[in-house]
């Protein structure tokens, strides 16, 4: 039996290797993500071990406990590491080298005045402290010198190639305030991960570093080096015996470049799961090809079948020789599935990085998970796809066998179409309260997605039974296309089985793809509706941060500004509230209403002062008060909890956030006291230009750390968030184009060798081959019309039940159907599906009349 199941794969090859191909696809997705995600590691590792390799233990301030008072905490950071205390651990047992350091962030523009590469964490800035020899060994210098006063800064020579620098520009930055300008005197190179994945390196001499990030004396980390045969963890206790108790702490170098490499790793955690679940959805779709590709050998080799059986063959044997077969067939799945893999795997970091977010590059690392996945994965799928029609072949009876080649496809439709209705009744029990549900939780979200998933695996097993009415509607416009017309329709018929499954890839992928790109469009409208929601201004300039201000003097010139009206400058801070935190805004009563539209249900900003503030409709209803009523709350850094007067309460805002309070009470408890984050510009009729625009981003200094935006700037902000899901939607579209097109060709290609007689004779009668030809791509175009159908029936009904969890989240979600991409998806499966055809097609009408009738 295992010499025939090695030898039907032969004879088969040609009709197996689409099969192959389907597996390989959803094989190469996983091992390609796990192979990327061990190699991405080790590199991380790798970098994170060399910007550590000379630091034992370094000492650091410890953060004060919460409640401590704000100038209390900023001198416990300022004093505890200073001259005194880098001497002394200079002189503990064991150090070999001492090296203080002031380290902060800074921001740079590019040469031509845009931000470069701003993002939390990923710009850091550190003193250029030379050794001995005159060079620091973390930042060997590549050209030019180092910086020796306080207008001179050096980069990495990768902050230099995105900005465009040379040694003797002039840059912009800004570390936490107004922007600068230095002069660029030395490019360096570094191994630190925070820069070399997509980030930027400033460099200062001692004294500037220490006045930006310290104060003079002062330092923010002291790394120390260990002497050889030093234990670091023993080096770490020896240290901390002669720190200040409660204000400084000493970490390994170990530690550190773990929390490093941790850090850099939940960057780009992200990247790792999207294969994945192009992996997923490529292989569930592959199974339905697997299941429909050995029903159809099955069918075809009915007789052989029969004969094994007649001949002493038991059941129990056929069953192992069909599972052979898909056992081989895995393998080779597995086996191609992981060469294409590891080409996956090798140009992921340049394609997850074409975003500015560069992923770090090192060898390849197979180790034995991926191998064992790639066999678990592939053999597992096909054999596990393969058993149904394994066990519908021992159940072939030789003597009705004997009888005939052909036999009319059977099934107990009625198990299936329990099955299918109870799959339906859970999806929709699960679908239906998730349409109620207030908020997007995790649970929620978990619900809706395993309801979608019992709705797409439901519609799959009704599929062969709504074959039947479904095809006698849409095959309408196929039968009145003349006899060739009629014959399509009647091949489409005569197997629901065989059409349901063949359908099946594109209904999954067509549910898949209509489902995201509703949610994707509604939600995109509703970010677009929210960016704006609340503005009554042109143009919004803000940090993006509450750690990170606006110069005051900039505040002054932006009011300045030639086309300016009214220039208000907003606050915003945390409010603990209710046991919560909320965001709040401090603003001036006498502007706010010509910068913000504000729908008051009651009270007003005018009333806003110190002890007053106004509330969201959320807040108010949440914390139980209203107008006139008294709610006690907590300003960002302040220590104790006090009691405001509730002036007003206005319609849920973006743009004033949950609650509005006087911007001099926010200023004073901001976690950087006085500061403010946005300044709300209202420009005189006509004078929104791109010249004011560029006349504004001046008055703040071309601060790095500052965006000056318009209405339709904020708009596009916001919907970039749909950037990723677009990308998905359309990974997950080709996936199943590819898988539909390989399913729809094979079943045909099938279906033809079944029905070479049939063909014959319609040519013996008169049928040209241009006719054979037309037929069978009716047929291929029905049977991908079936599963586009259902599919759009299926994702239609699960982003609306999903989209209910949106407008929980968001008030101005609304279900909006994006029309043209739904009707590209029907345009590309009719298409898909008459593309598949063509070489089945082109067979069919090759076939000798004589020779196709005297077959047996």
């Amino acid at each position: 039996m295992l010499r025939t199941a090695l030898r039907n794969v032969l004879a088969h090859k040609a009709r197996l290797v689409m099969t192959v191909l389907a597996v390989c696809l959803g094989v190469a997705f996983v091992c390609g993500t796990l192979v990327f995600a061990d190699s991405t590691a080790a590199a991380y590792r790798a970098a994170a071990s060399r910007s550590f390799a000379d630091v034992a233990v370094t000492v650091t301030a410890k953060t004060p406990p919460p409640g401590t008072a704000a100038d209390q905490r900023d001198d416990a950071l300022d004093s505890a590491l200073d001259d005194e205390l880098v001497r002394k651990l200079a002189a503990v047992p064991g150090v070999a080298a001492v090296r203080p350091s002031a380290d902060g962030r800074a921001a740079l523009n590019a040469a031509d005045g845009s931000p470069l590469r701003v993002r939390p964490g990923a710009n850091p800035a550190a003193a250029y402290l030379p050794g001995k020899d005159g060079k620091d060994a973390r930042h060997p210098l590549v050209e030019g010198r180092a910086p020796s006063g306080g207008d001179e800064i050096a980069v990495d020579s990768g902050t230099a190639a995105a900005g465009h620098y040379r040694v003797g520009d002039t840059i912009t930055l800004a570390t936490d305030g107004p922007a600068m300008t230095k002069r660029l005197v030395g490019i360096v190179t570094t191994e630190d991960t925070r820069v070399t994945v997509a980030g930027t390196l400033t460099l200062f001499d001692r004294a500037t570093a220490q006045q930006l990030f310290a104060t003079p004396g002062h330092y923010t980390a002291i790394d120390l080096s260990a002497a050889p045969g030093t234990d670091q963890y023993a080096l770490a206790r020896r240290v901390t015996e002669l720190l200040p108790a409660g204000r400084a702490e000493a970490t390994t170098g170990a530690a550190q470049a773990a929390q490093q490499a941790v850090y850099v790793d939940t960057l780009t955690r992200g990247y790792r799961k999207t294969p994945l679940v192009f992996a997923g959805v490529s292989l569930f779709i592959g199974s339905f090809l697997v299941v429909n590709t050995f029903a159809m050998l099955v069918t075809r080799r009915t007789r052989e079948i029969a004969l094994l059986r007649a001949i002493g063959a038991s059941r129990r044997q056929v069953v192992r020789s069909v599972l052979a077969e898909a056992f081989l067939v895995g393998l080779a799945s597995s086996a191609a599935g992981f060469l294409l893999g590891l080409g996956i795997a090798s140009v992921l970091p340049d394609v997850l990085g074409a975003d500015g977010n560069a992923l770090p590059h090192g060898p390849l690392v197979v180790g034995a998970r991926p191998v064992a996945a790639a066999l678990f994965v592939g053999v597992g799928v096909t054999v596990l796809a393969a058993w149904l029609p394994s066990r519908r072949a021992a159940k072939v009876a030789p003597i009705e066998a004997l009888r005939t080649a052909q036999q009319p496809a059977t099934g107990r439709f009625r198990t299936r179409a329990a099955a299918g209705l109870g799959l339906l009744a859970v999806a929709v029990g699960l679908l239906v309260p998730v349409t109620r549900a207030k908020d997007a939780s995790e649970e929620n979200l978990r619900t809706a997605m395993l309801g979608c998933g019992a709705l797409v695996v439901a519609l799959t097993v009704l599929a062969p039974i709504l074959a039947v009415p479904v095809l006698r509607l849409t095959g309408r416009p196929t039968g009145r296309m003349g006899i060739t017309g009629h014959l399509a329709r009647q091949n489409a018929l005569r197997d629901p089985r065989r059409t349901a499954a063949t359908a099946a890839t594109l209904l999954i992928s067509t549910a898949l793809v209509t489902g995201l790109a509703v949610i994707g469009e509604s939600t995109g409208r509703a970010l677009d509706r929210q960016a704006a929601a609340g503005l009554g201004a042109d143009y919004v300039i803000s940090t993006g941060t509450t750690t990170t201000g606006i110069d005051p003097a900039a505040v002054q010139r932006v009011a300045g500004t030639p086309g300016v009206r009214t220039a208000s400058a907003v606050a915003d801070s945390a409010l603990f509230i209710g046991g919560g935190v909320r965001d709040v805004s401090g603003v001036d009563p006498g502007t706010v209403d010509d910068v913000m539209t504000l729908d008051f249900v009651s009270g007003s900003a005018k009333d806003l002062g110190p002890g007053r503030i106004a509330l969201s409709s959320t807040v108010a209803r949440e914390n139980g008060v209203t107008t006139g009523g008294r709610v006690n709350a907590r300003l960002g850094r302040d220590q104790d909890v006090a009691g405001y007067t509730v002036v007003g309460v206005y319609r849920d805002n973006p743009t004033a956030h949950d609650a509005l309070g006087a911007r001099g009470d926010v200023q004073r408890s901001a976690f950087k006291p006085g500061s403010v984050q946005r300044v709300l510009v209202r420009t005189e009729p006509g004078a929104a230009t791109a010249a004011t625009r560029d006349r504004l981003r001046a008055a703040v200094g071309n601060n790095p750390l500052v965006k000056v935006q318009d209405r339709p700037e904020l708009v596009h902000e916001a919907a970039g968030a749909m950037g990723n899901l677009l990308t998905l939607m359309y990974g997950l579209l080709a996936i199943g184009v590819v898988i539909a097109a390989l399913g729809i060709a094979n079943t045909l290609a099938m279906s033809v060798a079944e029905r070479t007689r049939e063909i014959g004779v319609l040519r013996a009668v008169g049928m040209d081959r241009a006719g054979v030809r037309r037929m069978i791509r009716l047929e291929a175009v029905t049977v991908a019309a079936f599963g586009t159908l259902l599919g759009l029936a299926g994702g239609l009904f699960g982003a609306w039940a999903v989209g209910a969890l949106a407008n929980g989240a968001m008030k101005q979600y609304a279900l909006v159907l994006p029309w043209g991409t739904l009707l590209l998806v029907c345009a590309l499966s009719l298409a898909v599906g008459a593309a598949a055809a063509a070489v089945p097609a082109r067979r069919a009408a090759a076939l000798s009349p004589l020779e196709a009738v005297a077959e047996v």
